[in-house]
């Protein structure tokens, strides 16, 4: 205890010191109090589409590792444990896609990310291990320093600020990220009572009349409306109705609150795309389609939703798994140009400008394709300056 409190005393950190007092650890991950992320998830495909579409496109975006050169160049470094970790495997259980794919959906759903960072003997990162944002609490020292908790199946586990590698969403306190279920849960629960209204009313009873030829006796009449009645009982309004020969079935015209329910579901789905800065375009909500709008849908999809989260991701791998040393000479960035490279005439008529400015060499342009290095038998002469067998003799100038 004397030891405890002397090193209490100088400031240093500890594991055990009242690890486990509710006291002294900050607040857990937040919980939506209106709209919980898995009834969003279940309910509103929307969303669902949102999340897996954010998630899906930056783990697919290759994620490098660069190093700073002294004329103010840089070169892809490939022979550091980090890279492999950010590109290939980020443990011997999941793969670099699968971890970062976890860690977007859990800022979409908890406005958090977390992961144990594993080191070798001289310190590098070769490994990380994603953690449930749920099972985190996070607390802050009195040195401004954070430590977390995470509560396991075999108890709670405390970890120090080096050893834990989190990505906040939007946040007002810097200690906890905030999710766009969490902002937004107001007009997300506005959602899921629309989509409770709307499966409400398609399991009512469907309204119509029912014409008999030649049935003009009441209570025969009310005998046959009575037995319908009683076998459609519970049943949805696409349930098959049993009637005599001859009975003919006439359902409603579709009412004005029906149609009303579905433009406010509409106008539902179109929020709940901006809430997650996703074109309404590139989750299938479109009034007209054209090759223009898909083009525009798809740059609005880099620039507004995965650049800022890629910017976000980027800058939190670079705080908790470089050394202030390693932040001045290395560079951890996706590589979000595949995205907007537009379809093949597009891009080579890029292509063609940036080598006539002398931007791009023609290696360069290669690599940019994937075509793989030059093969030195085949023949890279462009065509319009190899003379055509017809083409007429220019004269000499006298």
């Amino acid at each position: 205890m004397i030891r405890e409190a002397f090193q209490r005393w100088l400031g240093i950190e500890q594991r055990s010191y009242d690890a486990l007092a509710p006291g002294n650890w900050g607040r857990p991950v937040p919980q939506s109090a209106f709209a919980a992320p898995g009834a969003v998830l279940s309910n509103l495909a929307v969303a669902a589409r949102c999340v897996s579409l954010r998630s899906e496109l930056l783990a697919s975006v290759p994620l490098k590792l660069y190093r700073r050169l002294p004329n103010g160049d840089r070169e892809r470094v490939t022979d550091s444990p980090l890279a492999d970790v950010l590109g290939d495997l980020s443990n011997p259980l999941q793969t670099a896609f699968e971890t970062r794919e976890l860690f977007v959906r859990s800022l979409d759903l908890r406005g958090n990310a977390f992961a144990r960072i594993e080191r070798d003997g001289a310190g590098q990162v070769v490994a990380l291990w994603p953690l449930e944002a749920t099972r985190v609490t996070v607390e802050r020292l009195e040195n401004g320093r954070l430590r977390y908790r995470h509560t396991t199946d075999r108890g709670p586990v405390v970890l120090l600020q080096e050893e834990v590698l989190h990505i906040r969403a939007s946040s007002e306190d810097g200690l906890l990220g905030r999710s766009p279920i969490e902002i937004a849960r107001g007009v997300l629960g506005y959602g899921l009572e629309l989509h409770n209204a709307a499966h409400d009313a398609s399991s009512r009873k469907q309204g119509g009349y029912i014409i008999q030829p030649g049935e003009t006796n009441p209570r025969s009449k009310r005998q046959k409306a009575e037995a319908l009645d009683e076998q459609t009982d519970g049943l949805s309004r696409f349930a098959p109705r049993i009637l005599d020969p001859g009975v003919k079935f006439i359902p409603t015209t579709f009412s004005a609150a029906d149609a009303e329910l579905l433009e406010s579901k509409k106008l539902s789905n179109e929020d709940t795309a901006r809430i997650f800065g996703v074109p309404p375009a590139s989750v299938g909500i479109s009034q007209s389609v054209s090759y223009g709008s898909v083009q525009q849908a798809a740059q609005d999809l880099v620039t507004n939703a995965l650049a800022p989260l890629a910017q976000r991701v980027e800058q939190a791998l670079a705080r908790c798994l470089l050394t202030t040393e390693g932040r001045r000479t290395l560079i951890i960035e996706h590589e979000l140009a595949g995205l907007l490279r537009g379809d093949a005439s597009a891009r080579w008529a890029a292509y063609k400008t940036g080598r006539e400015i002398g931007a791009l060499s023609a290696g360069e342009i290669r690599r940019f394709e994937n075509l793989g290095p030059f093969d030195p038998t085949d023949d890279y002469t462009p065509l319009r300056t190899t003379p055509m067998p017809n083409d007429p003799i220019a004269s000499a100038k006298q």
